[in-house]
């Protein structure tokens, strides 16, 4: 845990993570849930730090079956995803609460919208800088480099 950064709260059977626990990540980013062989196992929870979350079904490390629900409280469907497609384009929080009047706009999901820096994209955990190729969170901490090929609205 000293070399990643990471914290474990839980339990240990032969000295690797089991049973009922949380991990947190560097990043913030939180697993609430069953541990085994030291691998997310069973049922469990990440937390965002965003304020949206994945609640899954884990075997050995991997998703079996998850739903993934955005901070706002619209949970991804892959099958039946009806946002913002081509024959609706408003916002969930316009389905969920209307339209402004004429002449103003809603130009993010988020009402009043966070200000952007100039020049740069939301790509939805923070503001990509295309200039200098980087990614830092709402707070302005470095998040990540952007990888080649990356694509902005």
């Amino acid at each position: 845990m000293e070399y990643t950064g990471s914290q474990y709260i839980g339990e240990f059977v032969d000295g690797r993570m089991e049973g009922e626990a949380e991990y947190i990540l560097p990043t913030e980013t939180k697993y609430v849930g069953e541990m085994k062989d030291g691998m997310f196992h069973g049922q469990g929870t990440l937390y965002f730090p965003g304020g949206s979350r994945y609640d899954a079904i884990w075997e050995k490390g991997l998703v079996v079956k998850g739903t993934y629900t955005f901070s706002d409280g619209l949970q991804y469907d892959a099958e039946h995803w009806h946002y913002c497609d081509t024959y609706d384009r408003r916002f969930y929080t316009e389905i969920c609460y209307g339209l402004k009047p004429a002449g103003i706009s809603q130009l993010t999901n988020m009402d009043p919208p966070r200000k952007i820096p100039p020049g740069c994209y939301d790509c939805g955990d923070g503001f990509y800088n295309p200039t200098t190729r980087i990614v830092k969170d709402y707070k302005n901490r470095f998040l990540r480099n952007a990888a080649c090929g990356i694509l902005v609205p």
